[in-house]
């Protein structure tokens, strides 16, 4: 096996060494779980529940530990990496709560709806949110009676870890989850592996677009895929510029611009009102604070996920100031060799044939138009469809804007990034599959199995025409 290295980005350090996963491992794991599947999809669903609850006292209890891990590989700020964590915690009732409402057991007619596990399914996790997205696969394909191998971010192996570390102590048999550590050769092996019934994916298009266009050969395998999205944010002459703008940043630059969900497109009116707001957004952008995850105070956001992703944000920005774009603030590097990077705005109106692509990091791409009906023809001028929103005092615009925009989620006056786990998660376009997660996970972690049932064997009472009895 050969050993890699998950860096805090924000200061190149080294957080965690170990081996990746070889071929010949993955297909050892792969054969637990199936060894693990039968006795654990006939455990009792109440006992799987209570596996589930353990899980989260033990996450309750190691809280601290799991949010230092968080912060030191991903880089975010401590009040955000404990915002994660208390997701993790809050999924598990969920998670109960959306199986026994999506999953039970009902009679239409004549028939009885019951439903099954799949058998050995495949997580893949993203290192935006290491342990709440994954976990928000594991937790629900676990208590439908599923068995997983969990595949974390390579950015992230010791959360991972960490959550292997509390299922186990929870009582979780062997075999029931197992963890494969890795790269991409690591995934790709686990991923055309003849040995799954499905995977459960959130992380970029471009490997999304790879595993739908790979499943689209094996039909009979489960593919449920969450992707981002270039996510346009329509504010329309809001009277509260300040609290404006301050849902305008929350929605861009949470998580340095590394949620799926990040506004990417700011789409505002043509003259004095776009330009009051514009101005009240370069003010309170030009003061967040960016930083190492242990300054005080804590910083409002930290790196992007490494140094490469960090020139690459830089580069595309440079790309859209070359073609016309004008730099509001420009996004600059903070400290050479980390992933530590300042906001950016541009202004991209002038640019012709913008790129419609995700552009993960904190440079928000502010766009003018000249009214209301060219603002939603903008909003919907993607091949991505997960997230929009607006801000405005009235609701009449947003009568029209959730009528007629397309995406998965559509917030009005909140945060782009704000989504509840009591609500399904997913979008359309090149955003998924249609297979929208959250509390909607329950769907993809269960087949239905519909049965016409009698305790007697009977004569039917009507015998089709040129039937001999």
């Amino acid at each position: 096996m050969t050993d890699f290295s998950s860096i805090d980005p924000a200061t190149g350090a080294t957080v965690w060494t170990g081996p990746a996963t070889s071929a010949a491992a993955v297909a050892v794991a792969i054969a637990r779980a199936r060894s693990a599947f039968p006795g654990w999809s006939r455990t009792p669903l109440a006992e799987r529940e209570n596996r589930l609850r353990a899980y989260a006292k033990i996450l309750e209890e190691r809280r601290p530990a799991l949010a230092d891990a968080i912060s030191q590989e991903i880089g975010k700020p401590a009040w955000e990496a404990l915002t994660e964590v208390n997701a993790m915690i809050g999924k598990i009732e969920l998670s109960i709560t959306a199986h026994h409402r999506r999953n039970s057991e009902f009679s239409g007619g004549a028939a009885i709806t019951r439903f099954r596990p799949h058998g050995v399914v495949a997580v893949f996790g993203p290192f935006n949110f290491p342990g709440h997205l994954p976990n928000g696969h594991i937790a629900p394909a676990l208590l439908a009676g599923n068995t997983v191998v969990f595949k974390p971010s390579e950015h992230a192996p010791l959360v991972a870890e960490k959550m292997a570390d509390a299922w186990r102590d929870s009582g979780l048999p062997a075999g029931i989850l197992e963890i494969v550590q890795g790269a991409r050769e690591t995934g790709a092996t686990l991923a055309t592996a003849p040995g799954i019934d499905g995977l459960f994916f959130t992380g970029s298009a471009q490997t999304g677009l790879w595993l739908a266009e790979m499943f689209a050969r094996t039909p009979e395998k489960i593919l449920a895929l969450e992707l981002g999205g270039n996510n346009p944010l329509v504010v329309w002459s809001p009277r509260d510029l300040r609290a404006a703008a301050l849902l305008t940043v929350q929605s861009a630059y949470l998580t340095a611009g590394q949620r799926c969900t990040c506004a990417r497109r700011l789409i505002v009116p043509t003259g004095a009102a776009g330009d009051a707001f514009i101005a009240e957004l370069v003010r309170i952008t030009s003061r967040l604070r960016v930083g190492v995850h242990t300054a005080r105070p804590e910083p409002f956001m930290g790196p992007v996920i490494s140094a490469a992703a960090a020139t690459r944000i830089l580069a595309a920005q440079e790309n859209l100031l070359a073609q016309g774009a004008t730099a509001l603030i420009a996004s600059r590097p903070l400290r050479a060799g980390t992933g530590l990077i300042s906001p950016g705005l541009i202004d991209v109106t002038a640019v012709a044939g913008r790129p419609d692509e995700e552009l993960f990091g904190p440079v928000l791409q502010l766009i003018r138009v000249p009214d209301f009906s060219a603002a939603i023809a903008e909003a919907n001028a993607t091949r991505y469809g997960l997230a929009a929103g607006l801000i405005a005092d009235d609701p009449a615009w947003y009568a029209r804007f959730r009528d007629e925009v397309r995406a998965g989620l559509i917030n009005w006056n909140q945060p782009l990034t704000g989504a509840s786990g009591a609500a399904p998660f997913g979008g359309i376009g090149r955003s998924g599959n249609h297979r929208p997660g959250a509390f909607f996970a329950a769907d993809y972690c269960a087949y239905p199995v519909a049965s016409i049932e009698c305790a007697e064997l009977n004569v039917p009472r009507q015998i089709p025409p040129g039937l001999e009895t």
